[in-house]
């Protein structure tokens, strides 16, 4: 079975409209990603899919993979369902966000290693400790508490675990808290029954599409890492993201 990496590109964002083709030493982000996925080792294809034919046109002029998918999903989880229903011969599949190229290689092989070589684990994910207090508190950045042998106990937007006696200053040091950072891979299985599955209680409450797969038994694997991968979300992310490669 092959291992593919399929990054969702859609071109409508909220704070930040047809951020893929938004270019960088005369490359658009999504270049710059599927660069990063190629290098890869032990990746057997890398595969783009658009609702918009705006990046498929940029994304065939740079050669890459790329395939349409439907306008009406309403996560990239399920746009690369789509596109894997296609290909029966991917077993594992990466779920790469197209807005992170500076990502690092590492990140994408222990994600990859966490569905590949655990026969237990349906679902991989990555999370990095946080060393901020006011992170711990942003409720933009989801914390995620796991088992003694790394399995993802909850996710939430809520700081977790909550320390009783903290004001009290009885908690300094006792615990860490981990953020989650937004890459996943999946089993074939267990990335069609995700999506298939209907909205969870805790999906709805926190937002969270992995809970949808928690609350309905799935294992999600979670690999640590020391980096902060830089999503581009803003203009002022990107200008920041155009600054650092030009140099």
């Amino acid at each position: 079975m092959q291992t593919a990496i399929i990054i969702p590109a859609r071109y409508g964002s909220s704070r930040l409209e047809g951020k893929p083709l938004l270019k960088a030493c005369n490359k658009p982000i999504i270049q710059w990603v599927w660069e990063k996925a190629k290098a890869v080792p032990h990746v057997d294809r890398v595969i783009i899919a658009t609702d918009d034919e705006r990046i498929f046109n940029a994304c065939k002029e740079f050669g890459a993979e790329v395939e349409m998918t439907s306008t009406e999903h309403k996560s990239g989880s399920d746009r690369i369902a789509e596109v894997a229903k296609r290909h029966p011969e991917i077993g594992y599949i990466i779920n790469l966000q197209g807005d992170e190229p500076l990502i690092e290689q590492a990140n994408i092989e222990l994600v990859i290693k966490g569905v590949l070589f655990d026969e237990k684990a349906d679902i991989s994910t990555l999370v990095r400790e946080i060393t901020d207090t006011k992170e711990a508190e942003n409720p933009n950045l989801v914390k995620c508490v796991f088992d003694v042998n790394n399995y993802a106990m909850y996710f939430s937007r809520s700081k977790i675990p909550f320390e009783r006696g903290a004001n009290e200053g009885n908690s300094q040091g006792r615990w860490k808290f981990y953020g989650h950072l937004g890459i996943y891979g999946f089993k074939r299985k267990a990335l069609f029954k995700m999506t298939e599955l209907s909205q969870a209680p805790y999906e709805m409450a926190e937002s969270l599409e992995q809970l949808r797969a928690l609350q309905n038994g799935m294992k999600i694997k979670v690999g640590i890492v020391n980096n902060v991968p830089v999503g581009i979300d803003t203009m002022e992310d990107f200008e920041k993201f155009k600054a650092m490669v030009e140099k």
